[in-house]
């Protein structure tokens, strides 16, 4: 065989994967995603099903804000159907992390940036779309509502904002890691009721697994309200 005829595909519709591969190289994960992989790989399904209902949501939002991104291993999916994506996390060492992985694959439409939301609100505003996913849970009951009045005033006042944290029926079933960092786990109806006080709409959502749903709540693993207009 020569080496032209081993460069090349057995099926002709997939020689462009091989071509960007070898251009491009491997996608990276980051620390966070690198470890779930490695250590509970089913649950990349989950995780990446709760971003596409977040770019379901969102679809048609021009600028999103994603509070408390991580190594932002979803933004992806989300930039799928938004404009752009500004994602902040209080750890110094994700938010680098994923800058320069963006960097490395000619991502332009995602940025990056070290805030703690609890600190104030996010430059770079207003947004009209914004989402948390298991952040919340671990922000202190006590400064919950200067948290979500930091988002908001990040936000246009007609904007869309998803908050997804596990449900606090589930937590007999976490790991201990997770029950150690997880302070401040909601119901649907504490969900609700910490939207509400800060958006004129609010709707529940439940997950089990990789499916979304609107059944009964408290069978729940996984919560998700959806607040629609700020309030002043």
């Amino acid at each position: 065989m020569t080496a032209q005829k081993s460069a090349e595909t057995k099926e002709r519709q997939n020689q462009s994967q091989i071509d960007d591969y070898r251009r491009l190289g491997p996608v990276t994960f980051g620390p966070w995603t690198s470890h779930i992989w490695r250590s509970d790989p089913r649950h990349m399904v989950f995780l990446m099903s709760r971003y596409k209902f977040v770019a379901k949501m969102l679809a048609g939002r021009q600028a999103v804000l994603e509070v408390g991104c991580g190594d932002a291993a979803g933004t992806p999916i989300v930039l799928q159907t938004v404009g752009r994506v500004q994602g902040v996390d209080f750890e110094p060492l994700v938010i680098e992390d994923a800058a320069e992985r963006y960097g490395r694959e000619g991502v332009d439409r995602a940025m990056f940036a070290v805030h703690d939301m609890s600190n104030g609100p996010v430059a770079g505003g207003p947004f009209d779309g914004a989402f948390s996913l298991d952040v919340i849970e671990h922000v202190p009951q006590s400064a919950e509502d200067q948290f979500m009045a930091n988002v908001c005033a990040s936000l246009s006042p007609d904007a869309v904002c998803i908050i997804g944290t596990p449900n606090i029926t589930a937590d007999q079933y976490a790991s201990p890691a997770s029950k150690e960092g997880h302070i401040n786990l909601k119901s649907t109806d504490t969900l609700r009721d910490l939207m509400a006080r800060h958006f004129h709409s609010v709707f529940n959502f439940s997950m089990n697994d990789e499916v979304v749903h609107t059944g009964y709540a408290p069978m729940g693993h996984y919560l998700f309200a959806l607040g629609v207009g700020v309030k002043d």
